[in-house]
This record gives C-alpha cells, structure tokens and sequence, in this order.
C-alpha cells in the first residue's frame, strides 16, 4: 500500500521533495511526497513522522514559532533507519508545541486546528485527535499514511491512539534511538508508532529498533539479546495461553467484561492486582517533566536556533539578557511558558527538596510497585529485585479516561487536560513498553483504546496480547 496524499488538518506545510515537484491538488488534500527506494523491507510504504523528529527536507519546527524556520543540519536515526528500509516520507504532522498537551491545541496560531475523523456520524462538532501526536494519529485515522512516528513523554502517542481508534506503542525506554528527536524530558521521552492494526505498527517497530552509538541513552545488542533471552525461558513461544494479566484495583475505569472473558476463553488467566503508588504518578510525572523542560529549552532564544528574525533581530540599547526575554516572550507559546515556568520553580534552591527530589522518590516507588508485580524478570536488573514466582507478566486498563473531548468545549468542574494523561504516565515514568489498542466504543459512539504494559525489553509480548484484543474488537 502506498499514500501520497496527506490531509491538510494532520499535516504541517508540505515536503520539498528531492526529486520532483509538489502538485497541488483540491484544498484539502496535498501531495507532500518524498519518494523512498524500490527496495527493503518498506519498500514504497507511506510514514509520517512528527514534526519533531529532525529532518533536513523541511524546517523542524515543533509546531513553534520559536522554531518556526529552523533546518535541521541532519536526519534524525530513526527516519535514517526508515529510508534506509525504502519507506516514502509522506510529511510533518502537527503536534502541541514542543510535544507539551494532550489535544494538540497548542499551535502557534499560523496553523489550521487538528481534528479527529473518527466520527460515528456526519455533522458532530469537531473532537479533539489527543496529543501531543494528535497530527501523527489523525493521519493514520484518516488513511493519510500507512503508519506515522511520534514521541510519547507521558502518553503522546497513546492517548491520541485511543482518541483516534488506532493503535499507538510507546516502546521500552531506550529501544528507539532518539538521536535528532527535539528534547522535551529527555528521562522520558520515547520515539513511538502509530499504525492501523498490530502488524503495522509492528513492522515498522522492528525496523526502527536498533541500537545506536549516537544516543548514550539506546539499548545496547547485548541488553536486547539478554532481553530476548528472558522472553523466550519465560513466556509461551504461541499465542496467549498461560499469559497472567493483571487488572489494576485502582483504576476506576473498567475494561469491558466481554474482552476480558473473551481473553480467558483464549487460556489467559485474569485477575486484580495492586499498584498503590499510581496514584501519585501524574504529580510527580509534571514535576519531573517539567523541570527537564525548563532545563532542555533553555537553549532556545539566545541567537543558535530559529527563526532568522531570532538570529538577527535587533533593538538599539537592548541588552543581551533583554533580547533574550523578549525573544523568548514572543516565541513561546502560553503552555511551553506555563511548564517552563513551572518546571524552573521546582528546581529553585527553596523548592528543590521538596519538589523534585520527592518526585523522583514517587518514581522509584512505582517502578519498584512494577517489578515487585512482575513475575518476568528485569533484563538490567534482574539480579538485583527479587521477583514474584506468582506475579503477572501484563497489566491491563483503559488508556483514557474518556472518550476524545470536544474541541473548544468547557471542561467540567474538577477536570483540566492535565488529567487526560493520568492512566498513561505510569508507564512512562517506569520506562516500560506499552500499547494502546482500539477495544470497542464508549456510549457515545467515539472509539475507546486498552493499554497493555509489560516488562522492560517485552515488546513482542505486549504486540501479541494486542493481536488478541484486535481479533476481539473485529468481531464486536
């Protein structure tokens, strides 16, 4: 299957091709092709990859003005090592700026809105595509693209996943080099896929997991065969017979009784566990990405980055520190200055104690909460954490709280878009894999996703568990 067409709504302004012109065609739709090889194992295939990921056709510009016509001197590993497979870079998708929301709503105001054409039915008001890869997985939803790369810090491609009836992995901290991906935390951020069903999203998983020399942060070849090695003594080598899954008692919202009962049928066994420190994942998950934000955007105003008017601006008598606020003020946008903001208080000498450093024992809690649960060992530090011989190698739960938003709406009192990300920052700040799956539809008629983590290093278990909600969904 090849696309070469890419919905305006999802994308941002069109490729420059290498080798031919752009031809323009009905305003909604755009040909943004950069023509991939007749070769390898994604030989013509159609990827969008958001827009910051680094590639040097177009200015990466993470949907900010700051970055607005910003040239990436190289190609980020992970869109190298697609090429390299003769995949077809359809485009850029819109994303919130500096990959910080959960609607993709943050835009500079130059940009058309996202919406999501997951639709039950003509003539709804638009809903929101999820975020921060909201463009990412619209364009996946609306057949813009065969599949489409984004960035998950604390749940950006399995939100906008779940949102957009699509499937959405973040993979295992450090399984996807993130060489040329625009920092936002860099603890947490994770280059992930988005694709219509399990074997897409698998195929390009595979090729763009490899390690990588360039990024410190990239599992090694040994760690992945040790990985690997664990999967195969501890897991069944076919289907999911024999697979415990683990049903957290603290999350409010169900899975649907049919799906479960439908995975038992299949020989997994289910039951309820506990994971008592999730409920303080979403506090200490902005704290922390917070305070890596403020640090990783510190180098954004001074004159190295941007826009020309950033580099060469200048006002008589204006002092160095003057330009910079000023650049700053106006190229930043009220959420990335919110963070920034919050993210520098919780590092200030008074707060730092008391703020940051209680978060990242909030961090260590839950991922010890994880492994003490796991009854795969940890391929790093197996050694290390005693492992329970009667724990559970998955754990299942809705990946939101709702179905998508509508756009422009006023949320309900107690609720902010914050708390949209309060079933899938555990994952992120554990680093395990995880993966969204469409798993039906919520009473009014818009998709709902299931979110499936596992053990550090387990992608090929989460992608087989999802297999058999896909096959369960199909048949709803």
């Amino acid at each position: 299957m090849r696309v070469t067409k890419c919905r305006l709504q999802s994308l941002k302004a069109p490729l420059k091709p290498r080798t031919s012109d752009i031809h323009p065609t009905p305003y909604s739709w755009i040909n943004t092709c950069t023509p991939g090889s007749s070769t390898g194992n994604l030989a013509g295939i159609s990827i969008a990859i958001k827009d910051n990921i680094s590639y040097d056709i177009a200015p990466t510009s993470c949907s900010s003005s700051m970055l607005k016509d910003y040239n990436s001197p190289y190609i980020a590993t992970c869109v190298q090592n697609l090429i390299a497979e003769g995949a077809h870079i359809a485009g850029q998708t819109k994303m919130d700026e500096f990959g910080m929301g959960s609607q993709t709503t943050h835009l500079p105001p130059f940009y058309t809105p996202v919406h999501n054409s997951a639709s039950p039915s003509p003539g709804e008001p638009p809903r929101s595509a999820g975020g921060s890869s909201g463009g990412s997985a619209a364009a996946v939803a609306e057949g813009s693209c065969w599949a489409a790369l984004g960035t998950d810090t604390g749940g950006s491609v399995r939100l906008p996943a779940s949102y957009c009836g699509v499937v959405g992995l973040k993979p295992s901290y450090g399984m996807i080099s993130r060489r040329g991906v625009i920092a936002y935390a860099d603890s947490l951020d994770c280059v992930g896929v988005l694709g219509r069903d399990i074997d897409t999203v698998e195929h390009v998983f595979n090729v763009i997991s490899r390690p990588d020399e360039g990024d410190m942060t990239c599992a090694s070849s040994s760690i992945r065969l040790t990985a690997f090695d664990i999967s195969q003594r501890h897991l069944p080598h076919d289907g999911i017979e024999g697979l415990r899954i683990g049903i957290p008692s603290e999350i409010k919202q169900k899975v649907s009784s049919g799906l479960l009962d439908y995975l038992r049928g299949q020989g997994a066994k289910v039951e309820e566990v506990s994971l008592p420190s999730i409920k303080k994942a979403l506090p200490a998950y902005y704290v922390l990405a917070c305070a890596e934000a403020s640090s990783n955007l510190g180098r954004f105003g001074g004159g190295w980055f941007g826009s020309p008017l950033e580099r060469q601006s200048r006002i008589e008598g204006e002092s160095g520190e003057e330009r910079r606020k000023r650049i700053r003020t106006e190229g930043f946008g009220r959420e990335v200055k919110k963070r920034i903001l919050a993210g520098t208080w919780a590092l200030s000498a008074d707060e730092f104690n008391n703020t940051y450093l209680k978060a990242l024992h909030l961090r260590q809690l839950l991922r010890k909460d994880y492994q003490n649960m796991f009854r795969i060992p940890h391929p790093l530090f197996s050694p290390s954490i005693p492992q329970n011989q009667a724990g559970v190698d998955i754990i299942l739960h809705p990946t939101a709280i709702r179905t998508a938003p509508v756009l422009g709406a006023k949320e309900a009192k107690g609720s902010n878009e914050y708390q949209q990300d309060l079933l899938t920052v555990p994952a992120s700040l554990a680093g395990l894999p995880c993966i969204s799956v469409p798993a039906g539809k919520g009473q009014d008629g818009w998709p709902l996703g299931v979110s499936l983590t596992s053990q550090w290093g387990m992608e090929g278990l989460v992608l087989r568990l999802g297999r058999a909600v896909e096959q369960w969904s199909k048949g709803q």
